[in-house]
């Protein structure tokens, strides 16, 4: 796929909203407003306004648009945006429209974060993989013979809610493992490891244990060639690669272990360029 014009990509997360405008299929200008879970749905449209206010000029022909939640592709309504608790019902596409006369494309942030790695990233040599996106969360997107699957209001791949030990499984392999079971922050613990404490390290390493579950879970159901895997937390891979491949041991097909590849995410705006992508899909 050719990326031609100028288009504005957004990445609704948990704590930021970043955005850039492509043109030509290359980040030219970005910028970004922090968010809280506790702001009121009119207090984080405001700062998507702003932020969109930042970078839009004649140039752009449409805006793509990742949030973390489940969405209506046809109507662009957006339900139940993970923690963010004031967007439980949102017409997004119709008010993003409205407001700047422009088409607007919407999707879930983790099959943002796959499209733009199957486009722009190391997806490209696979037709089959997941894109794993691990942050405040975790999300997976899904592409199927070289196409992304949203599923039913953009809900596929939703392996967060899955019930986990005590909760679900978003609770051990998202940044609540670190925050909310060990009152530490990722960039914290990360550098207690990097610096060799054993604490940090052995935290770390029950974290990859965890996230080797979820991924068991996703080969179970999918079987992929590849996983990619992206987001903030992705950065800290090495300090808890080992614990997910001593999880991978008891999975129950090795020989399917030995064909799959994981691949660390590398490509610098990933999930706004997917979100721009939505732009040249159709439903």
């Amino acid at each position: 796929m050719i990326m031609k014009g100028t288009l504005i990509g957004i990445d609704v997360g948990a704590t930021n909203i970043n955005i850039g405008r492509i043109t030509n299929g290359k980040i030219v200008k970005e910028t970004y407003r922090a968010v809280d879970r506790k702001y009121s749905q009119e207090k984080i449209l405001s700062l998507l306004f702003e932020a969109i206010e930042a970078l839009i000029n004649p140039d752009v022909i449409a805006i793509g648009i990742g949030v973390p939640g489940t969405v209506d592709q046809l109507t662009g309504v957006v339900y139940d945006i993970q923690n963010l608790p004031a967007w439980k019902k949102v017409a997004l596409k119709e008010i993003i429209e409205e407001k700047y006369c422009l088409p607007v494309s919407i999707n879930n942030d983790a099959n943002c974060f796959a499209l733009g790695e199957k486009i722009f990233g190391k997806g490209k040599s696979y037709e089959n993989f997941i894109g794993l996106s691990i942050g405040t969360g975790i999300g997976a997107g899904i592409i199927i013979n070289n196409k992304l699957y949203s599923g039913n209001l953009c809900g596929a791949g939703e392996i967060a809610m899955l019930p986990y030990k005590d909760g679900i499984l978003e609770d051990y392999t998202g940044s609540f493992f670190f925050s909310n079971k060990h009152n530490i922050t990722v960039k914290e613990l990360s550098e207690k490891a990097k610096k060799g404490d054993k604490n940090a390290l052995g935290l770390f390493n029950k974290f990859g244990m965890h996230v080797g579950e979820a991924i068991k879970t996703i080969l179970y159901m999918y079987a992929p060639e590849a996983i990619i895997i992206g987001g903030s937390i992705s950065k800290s891979y090495p300090l808890f690669q080992d614990s997910i491949e001593l999880s991978l041991l008891s999975f129950a097909y090795q020989k399917q272990i030995q064909k799959l590849k994981i691949e660390i995410s590398n490509q610098t705006g990933v999930a706004i360029l997917g979100a721009a992508s939505l732009c040249l899909q159709h439903p």
